[in-house]
């Protein structure tokens, strides 16, 4: 919780000090596993699913969040709260992780739960990267070692006077972007930063088991940098962090579909 402070100087020493105007702000960060997350998916994309399918929106999506130290029965209550970034992370040998980084309007302490029936989760199983696909370009691509991409929407508190917490956000322009690793195993990749190629880039990720899959579609793509360092004497790898920006035949940056 950020409530800001405010001081007032005396002979060059702080004579007193009172808060600011509240907000909140934090990470929820989680292994990825269908269906759990799909209202903060809705919230980050500013959309909701249709038909299994959501693109970029502009539509606030917001929640109660509570956190409940049961064995002290103390609570804290977040209040107006909407995912202001998503980030997703894919590594070998890990389970895929996604960060909600969320952005709200107040904070409560209790000693009550909100709701003493919590809808259990839903028990699917985390989603593993080594079982999807990734396409770079149209073709499928077997040597990328990680990727990572976040979306961003540049929310912020729209503070007034006479009101210790913002009535709403305000939207900023939603930005996505991310890193792509592979082995340099030749120089197609490299070239599409060199000669400024826009790409596409396709991952499809699956928990392998009860054949639950997502799929984020960037139709777009702008590769912003080519780092090839000569760090080991096993293997070369190519990092190349990369731009979504909008494509007119999906209207959006960024496609999810599940199935």
């Amino acid at each position: 919780v950020d409530v800001g402070l405010r001081a007032r100087q005396r002979r060059r020493q702080i004579a007193e000090a009172r808060h600011g105007q509240r907000s909140t702000q934090g990470d929820i960060v989680a292994e990825f596993i269908a269906d759990d997350y799909d209202a903060f998916i809705e919230s980050a994309m500013m959309s909701t699913f249709a038909t299994n399918t959501i693109k970029i929106g502009s539509t606030v999506k917001s929640f109660t969040i509570e956190d409940a130290q049961l064995d002290i029965t103390k609570t804290r209550v977040f209040t107006g709260q909407v995912v202001n970034s998503m980030k997703l992370e894919m590594n070998p040998n890990e389970i895929a992780k996604v960060t909600f980084g969320m952005i709200g309007k107040d904070m409560t302490v209790g000693t009550s739960v909100l709701d003493a029936s919590i809808t259990a989760a839903s028990g699917q199983r985390p989603i593993v990267p080594f079982t999807g696909t990734i396409t770079e370009g149209g073709s499928a691509i077997a040597y990328v070692t990680a990727l990572e991409m976040t979306l961003t929407n540049n929310l912020k508190s729209a503070f007034v006077v006479n009101s210790t917490t913002a009535p709403e956000l305000i939207k900023g322009k939603a930005r996505v972007e991310g890193q792509l690793t592979a082995y340099f195993q030749d120089t197609t990749l490299l070239n599409k930063f060199v000669n400024e190629t826009d790409s596409t880039l396709v991952f499809t990720l699956t928990d392998g088991v009860s054949g639950n899959t997502y799929t984020f579609t960037l139709p777009k793509i702008k590769y912003s940098g080519g780092q090839l360092p000569l760090s080991s004497d096993q293997e070369r790898l190519l990092t190349l962090p990369f731009l979504a920006v909008y494509d007119s035949s999906e209207a959006t940056t960024l496609k999810i579909v599940k199935s």
